[in-house]
């Protein structure tokens, strides 16, 4: 179903594609032997413009664990980009040595680029501000695991709202959802961007705005924790007097649900206490390894070795 297919942001695949992504994910999740050697002779080039911990090891651990072999950069520096090669040729000569493409930009549109000029399949591994699907399959999976449910859940998006392309993909990916129920947590500099505003009233989904943890706190299932992001600052005086906003610290925890979990897409700066990583809700070090599956899963599916 999705043999050859790019994914640039969470919309390109239905619910009912995502569904048997998750149910494969789950499989292999249970049994780590399933697909064990599926890929091997497949090429995954991973080509990260900006710097990646969790996406780039996930993804090579995922195409790895399959039997494949991966190849890329890390940053631009080692790649012909810093000679002023363009994407396009970047991507036509990848698309040469692999059989399909995973790649970080810092430009927002960059991964639709690259794809109209791709003969293999592209995944988009974020694009500045804009999406990283492959966060939001985690991000869903994770909830879907840890809750059972997707549909008639509350999740609280705190700390950066205007820059994270991880609140983006996923505020949009969950507004396909039925009662989903959102609330965006940020100061009034860091707030979710309007277009994403306008889509959520298109789908009539129900949101608040607030600049409080602690009021939203009782009313959340899910609590999606971000940085603020000192890169996507222009100003460095205004990254220092925003990035303490909100730290989530054990007398917080205390006024959540008992069935609350926490995720954040990490890197992790001081925006949660690391006495939170002993509350058995904090499920974001259980979240990056739901990502390898759901990355094995989506490359299972994409070249087609089902």
């Amino acid at each position: 179903m999705l043999k050859g297919r790019s994914l640039i942001e969470p919309g390109n695949f239905s619910l009912q594609e995502m569904d048997s992504l998750f149910l494969l994910a789950e499989k292999i999740e249970k049994d780590e032997q399933y697909l064990r050697e599926s890929c091997r002779g497949k090429l995954l080039a991973t080509l990260f413009f900006e710097p990646s911990t969790r996406t780039r090891l996930s993804f090579e651990a995922a195409m790895l664990r399959l039997g494949g072999s991966c190849l890329g950069f890390a940053e631009p520096g080692s790649s012909s980009a810093s000679k002023g090669e363009s994407l396009a040729d970047t991507v036509r000569m990848a698309a040469s040595y692999a059989d399909t493409i995973v790649m970080r930009n810092p430009k927002e549109g960059a991964a639709l680029l690259a794809s109209r000029y791709s003969p293999v399949p592209v995944i988009n591994a974020g694009d500045g501000g804009h999406h990283h699907p492959t966060q939001t399959l985690t991000d869903l999976l994770t909830i879907r695991r840890l809750l059972g449910k997707i549909s008639g859940i509350t999740v609280g998006f705190c700390g950066d709202l205007k820059f994270g392309r991880t609140v983006h993909s996923l505020a949009k990916a969950l507004a396909r959802y039925e009662k989903i129920r959102m609330t965006f947590i940020s100061p009034p500099e860091l707030a979710l961007p309007e277009y994403i505003i306008r889509i959520l009233q298109k789908q009539n989904i129900e949101f608040e705005e607030t600049g409080s943890l602690e009021d939203a706190m009782p009313r959340i299932d899910v609590l999606y924790m971000t940085r603020v992001q000192r890169e996507r600052f222009f100003n460095e005086e205004d990254y220092i007097r925003l990035k303490d906003s909100y730290v989530l610290n054990r007398e917080k925890m205390d006024l959540g649900k008992k069935e609350l979990i926490v995720l954040h897409p990490l890197p992790r700066v001081n925006e949660i206490s690391v006495e939170v990583d002993q509350d058995p809700r904090a499920a974001y070090f259980a979240q990056a390894k739901y990502g390898m599956y759901v990355r094995m899963a989506l490359l299972a599916s994409i070249l087609g070795v089902l």
